[in-house]
């Protein structure tokens, strides 16, 4: 079963830190991008740019309305996230908890919708 792996963090946490801490953190997570894929349970990821960039989009009786930002007031942003393969729960959660965030953050696990046409195609 496919997992995705949401990875939400305080949004000014990254701007604190200095050059050094910042390249420990990126040194942290090419080491778990790394063992991910030894375990071939790799499927897609990607760091997202802040929401300073980003764009809410609500549909209000047939009416389309743009918003700067995100969908919701938050202390914490998502900032990234990983798609992985895992046979249950319980190893997608391993893996959620070896991402660096989770030790300032959190991660969210939440199951793929997988449809019977698309896993015979």
């Amino acid at each position: 079963m496919q997992y995705m792996l949401l990875i939400y963090a305080h949004e000014g946490r990254w701007e604190s830190l200095s050059d050094k801490e910042r390249e420990s953190v990126y040194a942290q997570y090419r080491a778990f991008g790394d063992e991910l894929d030894r375990s071939q349970a790799f499927v897609g990821g990607a760091e997202l740019q802040g929401v300073t960039n980003a764009t809410s989009v609500r549909v209000r009786d047939g009416e389309i309305e743009v918003t700067d930002g995100p969908f919701a007031e938050t202390k914490e942003a998502l900032g990234g996230y990983y798609v992985i393969e895992a046979d249950s729960l319980d190893e997608a959660i391993q893996w959620a908890a070896k991402i660096p965030a989770a030790t300032h953050g959190a991660v969210e696990v939440r199951p793929l919708v997988t449809r019977e046409a698309e896993v015979s195609t």
